[in-house]
């Protein structure tokens, strides 16, 4: 079988793999964009990567969704407070020490993740269906391997940890 710059699977070098991922990739940064701008919010991706850090982790304090999101404590507190803004999340004082904020998605936070995690899927499910079914296995395989060794977790994952 074929790989870009016309190598065969048993002959695939370490570049050939970053080169189709790096094109995958902005193909899915296309389809994320997209995504994102048919939501009714107007959000940045910090912001969005943050709603979906908390709609797939939980609440989070400020310093650990601010690791998670991969952004500065700052960055995160400017976040936040935007968000908090937009009512896209919720901050909690912790009961036993008033210093300690926990951050939550709101339910109107959780509508937008929904809605562009929807139409995410249906952009998604269109491409993958002008790929040969065959193809499609190997496909799962390597999507499946490249996220697990990002650190995502899997769709039936995220979905049964949110706290519906």
């Amino acid at each position: 079988m074929k790989v870009s710059g016309g190598a065969t699977t048993q002959g695939v070098t370490a570049e050939d793999v970053v080169d189709a991922v790096v094109s995958a990739s902005r193909a899915l940064v296309g389809v994320a964009a997209r995504s994102i701008a048919a939501a009714s919010e107007d959000v940045t991706v910090v912001q969005y990567r943050t709603l979906v850090v908390l709609a797939s982790r939980g609440p989070q304090s400020l310093g650990g969704l601010a690791a998670l999101v991969g952004v500065t404590p700052a960055t995160a507190t400017r976040t936040c407070d935007r968000l908090v803004r937009k009512h896209l999340i919720a901050r909690h004082a912790q009961r036993a020490d008033r210093r300690q904020v926990r951050i939550s998605l709101s339910p109107r936070g959780r509508q937008m993740v929904d809605a562009v995690t929807q139409y995410r899927r249906a952009e998604i499910h269109r491409i993958v269906a002008t790929i040969a079914r065959d193809e499609q296995h190997q496909l799962v395989r390597g999507l499946t391997d490249f996220a697990r060794a990002a650190g995502e977790m899997s769709d039936a994952q995220w979905i049964s940890d949110w706290d519906v």
